[in-house]
This record gives C-alpha cells, sequence and structure tokens, in this order.
C-alpha cells in the first residue's frame, strides 16, 4: 500500500483552504487591493486626472516585486530542501568556481528588470509633470512657517492662513485655510517658499512636491475630477511647529468658485501676496529676523 497518497491528499486539502481563505479575505478588499491600498473611495471614482495614473504604476510595480520576491524566495526554499545535509551523508558535493550561464543570467535578468521599471516610471512621470496644457485656474502657493498662502492669480484675489496650534481641538478644520478649485477645470499651481524648505502635500491627490526659497517656481497641473474637501499638509520637516502646516482644498462647482471669489473680494482679500513678504525681505541691517516674525 502507497502511504504517500493519504498524506498527499491532506496536503492538498489545506491547500486548497489556504487559497479558498486568501481569495474570501482579497474579494472583501478587493477595491482596497486594485488600488495597492492608496487613500481612494470604493466607488472607484478618481479625485484627479492623475490618481488613477499614478495607483497604476504604484500596484504595478508591487506586483513585480512579489513576483520577484516569490522566485527568489521559491528557489531559496528549493535548494535547502534538494541540497541538504543529510544523515551519514559524508561525500562533498561537486566544487564549481564559476557557472557562466548562470552569471550571465544574474547580469541580464536585473538590467531587463531595471529597465522596464525605468519606462514605465519614466512615461507616468513625464505625463504627470507636463505642464505644456493651457491651465483655466493658476493658483500661486506660498509656503511659509508655519501655514499657507494663495492667490488666485487669474481672479487678482488671495486667501491666507496661520498655523495650527491646538491640531486635536474641535473646530479646527472650519478654521483651516482652504484652497477653493473648480471641479474638472485644468488647474496650474506654482509653488514657492518664503522662509525654509516646504512640500506642498495633498494625499488624496497622490502627489506632492517640494518648494525652496530663493529659487525659481515649481509647477505641476492636474484636473481634479471628485467633489469633496481633501485635507492638505507640509510634508517636510520644516521647524518647530511643521506639524500644524495644515490645510484644506476644497474640489467644488464653477458657481460655488466663483462665489467664493466673490467673498473673498468683499473682504477686500483683493491683490497678490507676493515676494516682499519673504523672510529675506523683512531682516535688519544685522541680518536678524524683528522679533515677532519667523
Amino acid at each position: 500500500m502507497d502511504v504517500q497518497h493519504p498524506r498527499r491528499r491532506r496536503r492538498a486539502a489545506r491547500i486548497t483552504a489556504l487559497v479558498a481563505a486568501a481569495t474570501v479575505v482579497l474579494t472583501g478588499c478587493s477595491a482596497e487591493v486594485q488600488r495597492g491600498w492608496m487613500p481612494g473611495y470604493e466607488d472607484g471614482e478618481q479625485v484627479t486626472n492623475q490618481t488613477q495614473r499614478i495607483t497604476d504604476l504604484w500596484t504595478g510595480s508591487w506586483i513585480a516585486a512579489l513576483i520577484v520576491g516569490v522566485l527568489v524566495w521559491g528557489l531559496i526554499i528549493w535548494c535547502i530542501a534538494v541540497y541538504r545535509k543529510r544523515k551519514d551523508d559524508d561525500v562533498l558535493p561537486v566544487q564549481l568556481r564559476y557557472h557562466v550561464p548562470l552569471e550571465m543570467m544574474y547580469v541580464i535578468l536585473p538590467i531587463f528588470m531595471i529597465g522596464v521599471l525605468f519606462f514605465y516610471t519614466e512615461r507616468d512621470m513625464s505625463a504627470i509633470e507636463d505642464v505644456s496644457a493651457e491651465p483655466d485656474v493658476t493658483i500661486e502657493v506660498y509656503g511659509k512657517q508655519w501655514s499657507w498662502d494663495f492667490n488666485y492669480l487669474d481672479e487678482d484675489v488671495y486667501d491666507s492662513g496661520v498655523h495650527v496650534i491646538d491640531i486635536g481641538a474641535e473646530g479646527n478644520p472650519e478654521t483651516l485655510p482652504t484652497l477653493y478649485l473648480p471641479v474638472d477645470q485644468r488647474v496650474e499651481f506654482q509653488l514657492r517658499s518664503r522662509d525654509v524648505i516646504h512640500s506642498f502635500w495633498v494625499p488624496a491627490f497622490l502627489y506632492k512636491k517640494d518648494v525652496f526659497p530663493g529659487q525659481n517656481v515649481n509647477t505641476f497641473q492636474v484636473v481634479p475630477t471628485r467633489e469633496g474637501v481633501y485635507a492638505g499638509k507640509c510634508a517636510e520637516l520644516c521647524g518647530e511647529h511643521h506639524a500644524g502646516m495644515l490645510f484644506q482644498v476644497a474640489v467644488v462647482s464653477e458657481e460655488e468658485y466663483e462665489a467664493h471669489i466673490e467673498e473673498l473680494r468683499e473682504r477686500g482679500q483683493e491683490g497678490r501676496l507676493g515676494p516682499e513678504l519673504d523672510r529675506n525681505q523683512n531682516r535688519g541691517d544685522d541680518n536678524t529676523i524683528p522679533a515677532g516674525e519667523g
């Protein structure tokens, strides 16, 4: 009698159960799996015209990495099992100094893998960073310690914020500086800094960009495609109150956007908060910042 058959059947049953359990788990979180557990929504509607591209690049890279990982782990386990030292086996294996086909594979395969990753990354980054299209709205953003100034250049109005002192306090979202964007319109961001390095980050947009003092403006374009209010923050450690450098992005209809612009005009917030407010413009002759500033 072959005693291996029952063992094989039990092993097959265990494997089948594991596969079934994994299938149930993945089915229950299929939306999260499809976007690689990145920020997003169950209905699949994208927040901007670039979030799907970024998600595809992210999940594709992870799938490729997992395939390579499974292959390497499998080969390691296979070598451990097949070429393990057996009891009462005192014979040394064949000693080889080199194996030309294997070494060629070690060189060619990684180059091919890196080349594929580079191709898709360069393709998507070129599309994401493309600013050749004519924008419908131009927003100039100034990062400062520790908040943000927003200049609506086309409408010649501005909004400004101060840093959040008690981050967890109730009501903070209502007091945060809020950047309004019209839905389904191409927005160009022009990013600048008044003092130190900051980073303009809207997690739901799956994109952030650093801003540097004393350098040319950093720009990017995006088309918000889903109405809603999204959290924003500085993603670069910029000083004592970095954690309170928060803002919101409200993607609204054209009517709501125009109403907000009119509200800023009624407040007297017309014009532009420009480089005259930068820290290096407010230094004294001794190169120090006046008391109460910075």
